[in-house]
């Protein structure tokens, strides 16, 4: 698989990540149970002062949630287009912050989301691996 492959697959993975935490951040659900309810509603209703207005820990959490959104499009569409330009120290970068982000992830949230963003920065990575090799073997003869 060449490079640039590669690294449409990693975007094309976190363009699929993205979909799936939109759908996720944006639709509301019913609480697992009772007292995961009792927590999102003092989420919602506790406001209290912060830098300047008021606030809600709940519109913290869906501020970061529709951030996040925007960052896995970022990330996506950045990948994308490293694809045509192949920077070696840009895609390096891209892959371990890729792997990094699937470390939060399983901790954090949830296997599946983590399994994504790691076999998008695989790829990445692999791609990098890929360009390396290429470079040695046009240099080296």
């Amino acid at each position: 698989m060449s490079p640039k492959l590669l690294l449409r697959i990693a975007a094309i993975l976190m363009l699929l990540h993205t979909i799936g935490h939109t759908i996720g951040a944006l639709t509301s659900s019913e609480p697992p149970n009772a007292r995961v309810g009792l927590v999102i509603k003092g989420m919602e209703t506790e406001h209290f002062d912060f830098m300047g207005r008021t606030t809600t820990l709940a519109q913290f959490y869906n501020g970061y949630g529709i951030i996040m959104i925007f960052v896995l499009l970022l990330i996506s569409l950045q990948l994308w287009l490293l694809a045509s330009a192949l920077n070696k120290s840009i895609i390096i970068t891209f892959g371990v912050f890729l792997l990094i982000m699937a470390f939060c992830e399983y901790i954090y949230f949830f296997p599946f989301a983590s399994l994504i963003s790691l076999l998008a920065g695989i790829a990445t990575l692999f791609a990098y691996y890929k360009i390396k090799v290429n470079s040695q073997k046009t240099t080296h003869g």
